[in-house]
């Protein structure tokens, strides 16, 4: 099975996604499964994972629904306030919800101290007893309490989005590396080559740019933990669908089957728990 492991869905609401400015126009607009399902086709894709983008219970709502009459969404990344007191209890009104594989919180725009915040280590403490993954979504300065989380809760499944956002585009690998690096060597840790053009320069980038980071990250997981996604409509912001998926593509072609295979859609469900 082939999997995108990261995309998004929404109906445009340009107050509640005021994130998305003027110079994001291309994706200032509903981007929902009837616009994803041809670009999986023409990749030859079985399923995608689709993960939230705004931070309320309404969210992993609507993606729920949309899974439930998309049977190719596979799983979905929803929102919960781990920082809530009654956290568990809201915990508890998922677990039977099937096609909810786990949370993510948009720690990226927080101060790296977030983490070690004592109610948002307490949420996370409580995911495992549910069987819940979680999306770490966070930038290169974050990586030192992220390390520190994980190894924190080494029975906890996490999975890093978007490799933690290098800057590609400045082409800075130093620091980056060393934190990437500490991640891979947890074995609870995953990592998605994912989220890389919109790191670039969106529109003057080139396909050498992104092979330091994929070198990076290819030796400290080793293909049993990388996973593709496509971060589709974000990435439209710096290229096509087929673009994107053709550089995690083009990079990986020679490696064997079985690996391909994993970085494409194996490791996804291992970790997310998707039946073949």
């Amino acid at each position: 099975m082939k999997i995108d492991a990261h995309q998004h869905f929404w109906n445009h609401d340009p107050v509640r996604d005021n994130w998305i400015d003027e110079s994001m126009q291309v994706i200032q607009r509903d981007f929902l499964p009837n616009d994803l399902k041809p670009e999986l086709d023409r990749k030859q894709i079985d399923g995608c994972i689709a993960v939230q983008a705004d931070q309320s219970p309404h969210e992993t709502r609507f993606l729920l629904e949309l899974a439930a009459h998309n049977p190719w969404i596979k799983k979905v990344v929803g929102w919960v306030d781990l920082n809530a007191a009654d956290v568990e209890g809201q915990l508890e009104s998922y677990q039977n919800e099937e096609k909810l594989a786990g949370f993510r919180k948009i720690l990226q725009s927080l101060a790296p101290e977030a983490i070690e915040d004592p109610h948002f280590l307490h949420g996370i403490r409580k995911l495992a007893d549910y069987g819940f993954t979680y999306d770490i979504l966070i930038y290169p300065q974050h990586l030192e309490k992220a390390y520190a989380l994980a190894l924190r809760f080494p029975n906890q499944p996490f999975i890093i989005d978007h490799l933690a956002k290098p800057d590609i585009k400045n082409g800075e690998l130093d620091h980056w590396t060393k934190g990437i690096k500490k991640m891979a060597e947890l074995d609870n840790v995953f990592c998605k080559v994912s989220g890389m053009v919109t790191e670039a320069k969106w529109k003057n980038w080139q396909k050498k740019d992104f092979t330091p980071y994929l070198d990076t990250i290819t030796a400290a997981f080793g293909t049993k933990r990388l996973v593709y996604g496509s971060d589709w409509p974000v990435c439209l912001l710096a290229a096509s669908y087929d673009e994107v998926y053709d550089l995690a593509w083009n990079y990986y072609e020679n490696f064997s089957k079985e690996e391909q295979f994993a970085i494409f859609g194996g490791n996804a469900q291992r970790f997310y728990g998707i039946e073949a």
